[in-house]
């Protein structure tokens, strides 16, 4: 039974991993959710080739936790302000048009300032107009000196906001060739200017990989770290921050490794600030990096920055604690050896806690994390069970929103395949099995199939050790047992075969005769294992057989 890899690794291994010989149902679960989970094939060393980020709803940054994308509608301020003229004039398009066109400086200054104040408002921005009225090359003129600083700040700023609509209106600020201009802002010893550059180029970095790129080739990163090494303010740094982390962002392709290598010390260092905002962009900064193969989720351990981010996970800011979780996952994707180095870093004794988080995007996350810990060797394992968080996973898997309990349920599906008949046999304590039947009547197929094949698994587990009779009678006290032969009558013939499978191979006329011997052989001292219930006289019950 295998939970992760690609198709061709589940179809040379069908076995259960601590029951040599076992054969387990194939799980027909599609490319894009096998992804998600170690690979697990018959080789330990390539266990974990096959890892990527959870799904969109998660691995999608949401606005509310960092735009890839911003506009700049706040109030002016700061050392160009008082360079700005007092007067105020209000101006048509063609007027302003005209005005930015204009050689005459005031009039210019005017008009664009009249174009970034458009461009800046809450509502409905004319950002398309403005790019077909062709003013982008005209703005960009304005960012190059001898350009006055005050005009070049509502210039820059102009292009910042038509740089945070579309990938179109962001395609015709690179193309207008706004980026080797505003790179150069990046050194002006106007901090207002400066900032606005910095705002500008994280507008375009974030649409994308292609742009990012162009950003990084000229030259961006170094004066970007450069500002880090000022003192700067703080809106300042957070605006630094959130552009390092789109120059982070995107993974088709993922950004140069001579960029990561740039990158990382700072963002190590950044990890220490107090400030929330900073934090929290360096911290999706690093979850970027780490959404990837071993040797990119390698770069980021080998800085050392794990204890940190299990502290940063374990804190009340949602905005922090939020990447910090995702980074921390990722990590547990890649080899076992960086997961060890996260489970010394503390990330399981943090998990309990966000498993019970009042928001279910955090439980979901916590989940995923922890079912790439449960995918990993026995010895991790052990590491979950001796952390006391499988209590908290049965939680889960009871009452739960869906979302979570189906990576509830992978988790369990993960765990299943790795573990010892002991550890199997500890999991089966908490009381896992009850929610999992319970969960067996949801229109979910794939997650029927799942729990329908962990069923199996356990089943021919307890098999191998003669503990059969005694999980048989807690699957029917659970109401196991009526459920699976109901679902012999399923229209989806995976679960039919499965449930048919189940029914045949352990609850058959045949197999109740030979439990109901062993309950009563003195040689069985099973029944104590699963259930403290005495055993109860009765006639076999019918073939189950549909």
């Amino acid at each position: 039974m295998h939970w992760g890899g690609t198709e061709e690794s589940r179809q040379d291994s069908s076995s259960c991993d601590f029951l040599p010989g076992v054969n387990m149902p194939a799980l027909d679960a599609p490319e894009e959710r096998l992804r998600k989970f170690k690979y697990w094939g018959k080789d330990a060393s390539v266990r974990r080739q096959q890892r990527v980020a959870a799904s969109l709803e998660l691995r999608k940054a949401k606005k509310d936790e960092q735009s890839l994308k911003r506009r700049n509608i706040g109030p002016l301020s700061s050392d160009v302000a008082s360079e700005v003229p007092a007067t105020r004039v209000s101006l048509t398009l063609d007027e302003i048009i005209k005005g930015v066109n204009s050689l005459d400086p005031t009039l210019c200054f005017l008009a664009t300032q009249a174009a970034r104040k458009m461009l800046s408002q809450e509502r409905n921005p004319p950002l398309k107009v403005m790019v077909e009225a062709g003013l982008i090359p005209r703005l960009v003129e304005l960012l190059k000196p001898p350009v006055p600083p005050n005009l070049q700040f509502e210039a820059a700023w102009a292009l910042t906001n038509i740089a945070s609509g579309t990938s179109e209106q962001t395609r015709a600020v690179v193309e207008g060739g706004a980026i080797p201009p505003l790179t150069e802002l990046l050194s002006s010893p106007h901090a207002t200017v400066c900032e606005q550059a910095v705002w500008a180029l994280g507008n375009i970095a974030g649409d994308g990989p292609e742009f990012r790129d162009i950003v990084i080739s000229g030259g961006a990163i170094p004066h970007l770290l450069a500002l880090l090494s000022s003192a700067i303010p703080i809106t300042f740094l957070r605006n630094v921050t959130w552009t390092l982390s789109n120059l982070c962002r995107n993974k088709n392709p993922y950004p140069s490794q001579a960029a990561v290598r740039q990158v990382l010390p700072a963002l190590t260092h950044l990890l220490c600030h107090h400030d929330s905002e900073v934090l929290s962009d360096t911290c999706w900064a690093l979850s970027y990096l780490t959404d990837g193969h071993n040797e990119r989720i390698g770069q980021v351990v080998d800085t050392g920055v794990l204890p940190r981010l299990v502290e940063l996970m374990a804190g009340s800011e949602l905005s922090v604690l939020s990447p910090a979780l995702r980074t921390v996952g990722n990590i547990v994707t890649g080899t076992d050896q960086q997961t060890q180095k996260a489970l010394d870093a503390g990330m399981l004794q943090a998990l309990p806690q966000l498993l019970r988080h009042p928001k279910s995007s955090v439980q979901k996350e916590a989940t995923w994390a922890l079912s790439n810990v449960a995918a990993g060797p026995p010895h991790h394992i052990q590491q979950l069970i001796a952390s006391d968080i499988l209590p908290a996973l049965v939680a889960l898997l009871k009452s739960a929103e869906f979302k979570v309990q189906k990576e509830a349920v992978w988790t369990v599906a993960n765990f299943t395949t790795g573990a010892s008949v002991e550890q199997l046999f500890q999991l089966v304590h908490t009381g896992v099995l009850g929610p999992l039947m319970d969960l067996l009547t949801v229109p979910d197929v794939r997650i029927v199939v799942i729990i329908l094949d962990v069923v199996a698994c356990v089943l021919q587990a307890a098999e191998k050790v003669r503990e059969k009779a005694s999980l048989c009678l807690l699957l029917e006290e659970l109401g196991g047992v009526d459920r699976i032969e109901a679902l012999q009558l399923h229209e989806n013939r995976q679960i039919s075969q499965s449930a048919l499978s189940i029914i045949e191979k352990h609850f058959s006329e045949e197999e109740e005769e030979a439990i109901s011997f062993s309950l009563w052989s003195p040689e069985c001292s099973c029944i104590r294992i699963f259930t403290e219930n005495p055993p109860r006289c009765e006639a076999p019950r019918p073939g189950r057989r549909l």
